[in-house]
Order: structure tokens, then sequence, then C-alpha cells
């Protein structure tokens, strides 16, 4: 009996013999040829480090009291409880919830800096698109249709193309997505199957969930998916036309594994330093109005960029697949799809991971439309140009080929090559092939040697922005007034930094209430216009990129 075009992706992600058979090749091209995968690893990883997109990933400044904080807890051996870094917020509760990631990147600049920061970082990226395109490909996807989805999702991604945690949410997204999906029920014309072997895996997800808890808030997405997966195995079992007793009853023990991993998976993430505290405070913030509405990362996307154009293309493809496909996805793939169209459009920092879950359901699915044999073939394919067949052909010896390519020496090379890159301060002999820093027309460079150099104290009031470059470059001698943690200052702290930045007409009135003596801001700002007019702040310090003022 055929099965539908859901049970043929994961069958051919359970068994590799279904992929179409390639002629036997040498043991030596199968370990020196390097596949599409090992290509898009290494194309991406150059990119990243030494390459247009470098200076990209230190584009955001919140890496900055990230490795701060990792050194703080390597060096007292404890978890930050306590805001060390600001001086409105000195020594009150701070949920430093992503303190394993801190420590590890913590350790990562200690070794060689800034560019291993940037190296390892620019691996996890890699390595997550790489991963995404393999098993789009296993799920059933062409090699051509999975690249422009691949191309489209890496151009969404660049809204958040940044050295911080949420790139690890990135890679576990994929990996927990995979074990989810391949894990549930198929159903063929006439009979319910289950895949015992993939089951099994489940049960890797408490594990995945317990780090991910460690690193970032977006472990949320997990369970998002976890009851997506339960509604859809409920509505199975009670609205599955003729279904027998036997097909129900492993529908039933599917739900009761289901169940159980989400159980376990929601009490491992109590296994954090502040045990149920974090999720309150998670809820708080999240459920602030205010600053859902005023963080810009939180924001609906601006679709006049190419990132939130690539989105947009991917909800025009996944509608023309819908529409097309001659066997329609399952339930819980259709959910899924909704709600990754939904967050993408409720907030520009999930284009990233929506675009992935919509490359490795709909990636297969159109594949099958436009290039499998069948009455679209007659339909479609034939009435196009031999050009197209050959294009069909070569996608698939290319797929074929893919998975006798298991060597992978090019990406083991290029990262060792890499790591030796980074343990040389980024020179090849005498020439500097990395350098990682940050960007002085987008952080105030020069600034913060000014301030290290006349050793003022501070507490400095700059934008939140740069909060985390001047932690960075100054902590501990120096205190921000304030940075990016808004969930550690809260609404009313922020309403009234936004009145200052804003030069609403209590400006004057906050910073003279907050004792503020120094200032940083952007040139050209509203704020550093009306200070230059304004005694008695008086202007010590100016670049290209901001002013620095003193009140006498």
């Amino acid at each position: 009996m055929s099965p539908d075009a859901n049970s043929h992706q994961d069958s051919v992600l359970t068994n590799s013999s279904d992929i179409p058979p390639h002629p036997r090749l040498p043991g030596w091209i199968v370990f020196l040829m390097p596949s599409v995968t090992d290509t898009i690893f290494i194309l991406l990883l150059l990119a990243m480090t030494c390459g247009a997109l470098a200076p990209r990933l230190l584009g955001d400044a919140d890496i900055g009291w990230h490795i701060r904080n990792g050194e703080l807890i390597l060096r007292t051996h404890s978890i930050t409880r306590a805001d060390p870094f600001s001086s409105t917020m000195q020594g009150k509760p701070w949920y430093s919830w992503e303190w394993l990631y801190d420590v590890g990147i913590a350790a990562v600049h200690h070794w060689a800096g800034l560019n291993a920061m940037v190296f390892v970082s620019a691996i996890i990226i890699a390595f997550t698109f790489a991963l995404l395109f393999r098993l789009s490909l296993a799920r059933g996807g062409n090699v051509i249709v999975t690249l422009v989805f691949l191309v489209l999702t890496f151009a969404a991604a660049a809204i958040h193309l940044f050295a911080r945690p949420h790139i690890l949410s990135w890679l576990l997204l994929i990996v927990w997505f995979q074990i989810l999906d391949s894990a549930q029920p198929e159903r063929s014309p006439s009979v319910i199957t289950l895949n015992t072997s993939k089951q099994k895996h489940l049960f890797w997800l408490p594990l995945l969930m317990l780090f991910w808890v460690n690193v970032h808030g977006e472990f949320l997405l997990g369970f998002v998916l976890l009851g997506i997966y339960l509604i859809s195995g409920i509505v199975q079992f009670f609205f599955a036309s003729g279904a027998s007793d036997g097909e129900r009853g492993e529908i039933l023990s599917w739900l009761q594994q289901l169940a159980a991993v989400t159980a376990v998976s929601f009490f491992v993430t109590f296994i954090n330093p502040y045990g149920y505290r974090l999720h309150l405070h998670i809820y708080s913030y999240l459920s602030n109005r205010w600053l859902i509405d005023h963080i810009e990362e939180f924001q609906s996307p601006n679709f006049h960029g190419w990132a939130q154009q690539s989105f947009v293309l991917l909800v025009l493809l996944a509608i023309a697949t819908l529409a097309a496909a001659p066997k329609k996805l399952n339930l819980a793939r259709i959910l899924v799809l909704l709600f990754a169209v939904h967050s993408g459009f409720y907030a520009a920092r999930n284009l990233p991971t929506s675009c992935m879950l919509l490359t490795l359901i709909l990636a297969p699915a159109l594949s099958q439309v436009i290039l499998a044999s069948g009455p679209y073939e007659i339909s479609i394919v034939a009435k196009m140009s031999a050009f197209v067949n050959r294009v069909r052909s070569f996608a698939e010896r290319m797929g074929a080929l893919e998975f006798n390519l298991k060597g992978h020496l090019w990406p083991i090379i290029a990262v060792l090559c890499g790591a030796a890159l980074c343990a040389n301060g980024g020179r090849f002999a005498s020439t500097q092939i990395m350098h990682a820093h940050f960007d002085s027309s987008r952080f105030p460079v020069e600034a913060s040697s000014f301030i290290a150099d006349q050793k003022i104290s501070g507490p400095v009031f700059a934008p939140d922005a740069w909060g985390g470059y001047l932690i960075y470059s100054l902590a501990p001698d120096t205190k921000v007034f304030l940075d990016d943690r808004h969930d550690l200052y809260g609404e009313n702290f922020l309403q009234d930094y936004v009145k200052v930045v804003s030069v609403s007409p209590e400006w004057k009135t906050i910073l003279a209430r907050e004792q503020l003596h120094w200032v940083l801001a952007p040139t050209g700002s509203s704020l550093a216009n009306i200070l230059r007019q304004t005694p008695p702040w008086k202007l010590i310090h100016e670049d290209h990129t901001s002013l620095l003022f003193e009140r006498k």
C-alpha cells in the first residue's frame, strides 16, 4: 500500500536505503570529496569569520555583558544572582537565565579573545544551517529546492545574526522538531503506523531541555511544539475515520509516551539556578505589554528589508505548496506552519526560527509537487523545456550522491585551521586574517577609551544599545546607568529612560534626580543637541560616533 506524502518523508529519514541509489564510489572519493552540506558549512564559516559577514556577528553589544558575567561566574565559582554592572540596579536581584552560555563564551574569550568568540559563534550558525539543509534532504527535499529555501532562511536570519545565546536556540529547535516530528504516527490510506525506533528518540527531549533552559529563554518553543503534537494526536485518536481498535491503541500509546516526555521535560526546567522563580520572572517579563511594545526586537517586522521580504517569500511558497500538493500535510505539520507564520509576523526576532520550521516542512513537500513523477509531471513538468528535466535529473543525482559522501574531511580541516588562526591572534604568517572587533561607527569605542584614560567611575548614562559594550570595555571600574537587560530594569525605569533620550519636558528632572554627571549620547541625537545648549552640561569629548558630556 503506497504511503502518503508525510509518511514518505519519514520513511526516507528512517531508512537511508530509500534514498535513490548511486553508483558505488571509491573509498578515497567518499573521504575526500566534500558534499553540498560540507560546502554550505565551509562557506558560511568563512563568510562569518573573515568574510563580509564577520562584522555582523558583533553588531549587537549584548554579548559584552554575557562575556563579563561568564568571567565573574568562573572567577567566583557561583551563579550571578545580583546585578554587578549597573549603578542603578547594583546588588538587586538579577536572573542570569543564560548563565551556561555565559560561562562557555567567557572561557572561549579567555582563550583567544573576540576572534575565538566570533569563530565559535560562526561554527554554531554554520552547523545549524548545514544541519537544516541535510535534514530537509533526508525528509524528502530536492537539492535545488532545498537550497532555495536555505538561502531565503539565511537571508531572514540575517536580521538576528549576532553572537548571542539565541543561536543555540536555533540549533536546539531544529533537533527538537526533527525528533518530535519523525516519531509521530503516520497514516497511509488504510492503516496507521508507528515508528518505534524513532519513538525511542523522544526520551532525548528532556536532556535537550535541561541544556536549553540554562542557555536561553526560547526553551518555551519546545513546549509549544509539544503542545501542537499532543493536540494533533488527540484529534487523530478521537476523529480518525476508519481506524481499528488496534490502531487507536497505537495512537493512545504514542500520546501516553508524548505526555510523559512533556511532563518530564517540564519538571526538568526547574533544574536551573533560580528554580520556579525563573518561570515567574519570564512570565512577568513576557506579559508586560509596555516592554513588549517598546523593545525593538519584539515588535512586528518592517517588511521593507531583505530579511523580512525573504520571510514573505517563504510564506507565499507555503500557500502555493499547500494549494498544489497532491497529498495534504497532516494536522501537526499544518499547525506548526500556522504557528511559524504567526510568530514571524508577530515579532521580528522570531523570523529565523519561523523560517527554519517552514523550510523543514515545505522543502520536502514542494519538491514532491514540482519534481516527483506522477500526474503532475504530465500536467506541469512535461510542458516545460528539456532544461527542467535535466535540472531535475541533476538534482536527483546530487541528492543520491549527498548521502554517499560521508568523510566530512573539509569541514574538520576548516575548523582546525580556524582554531589555529584564533590561537595565533588571527594572523597567518604576517597577514591579519581575522580581526573581530566592535565597529567604531556603531559603538562608542573612542569615547570608551577616553573614559578609561580619564578614570571616570560613572555612572554613565548612555543608550541601552551601548550598555553591553560599555560593560565589556569598562567594567568593573566604570558603572553604566543601564543596558539592554530590560527585564532587570523594568517598565517604570525604562519609561524614564525613554523620556530622557526623547528629550521630553522631564528630561532634566530625571537626570538630576538620578544624580547623573556623565552622559554619553550618539552624535546628532536630540539629547546630544540639547545638552550642547544646556548649562551646566559641558562637552568634554567628541568623535564621529558619540559625545561625552559632564555636568559641572
